[in-house]
């Protein structure tokens, strides 16, 4: 088949029929549902799929549930620990304080930083 440029296509303008809207049948087209047959029984392909989605949603319903819990119970384990951690290091910094904050361990680190001990005070008279 050649084509030209500026050829067009015939087309064959039929005329539509009207349908009469007063008619008691008109417009009632039955047709069964997806997955039916024309008596209403499921077929088994459509049973199966049915089956197999619902096995589906059961499994990841079950999944998601696992998962939560296990996410929970690491949660439960790691702050656990970090209380443990802390608690630790509170008890250092107790004990750093009770140790440091007496009068002989300020004396020493005075003595270590270069200063001295005072001599007698000076009393100047008064004039």
């Amino acid at each position: 088949m050649a084509v030209y440029q500026g050829a067009r296509r015939r087309t064959l303008e039929l005329p539509r029929p009207s349908f009469d809207i007063d008619l008691p049948f008109a417009g009632r087209r039955r047709t069964a549902p997806s997955g039916l047959l024309r008596e209403g029984r499921p077929t088994r392909v459509g049973t199966v799929l049915a089956g197999i989605v619902v096995a589906f949603v059961l499994a990841f319903l079950s999944l998601s549930q696992s998962v939560r819990v296990a996410a929970t119970s690491y949660d439960i384990v790691r702050l656990g620990s970090e209380y443990e951690r802390l608690d630790a290091l509170r008890l250092d910094l107790r004990s750093d304080l009770d140790r440091l904050g007496s009068e002989p361990a300020i004396r020493k680190l005075g003595l270590d930083d270069g200063l001295g001990q005072l001599d007698a005070p000076l009393i100047i008279p008064a004039r």
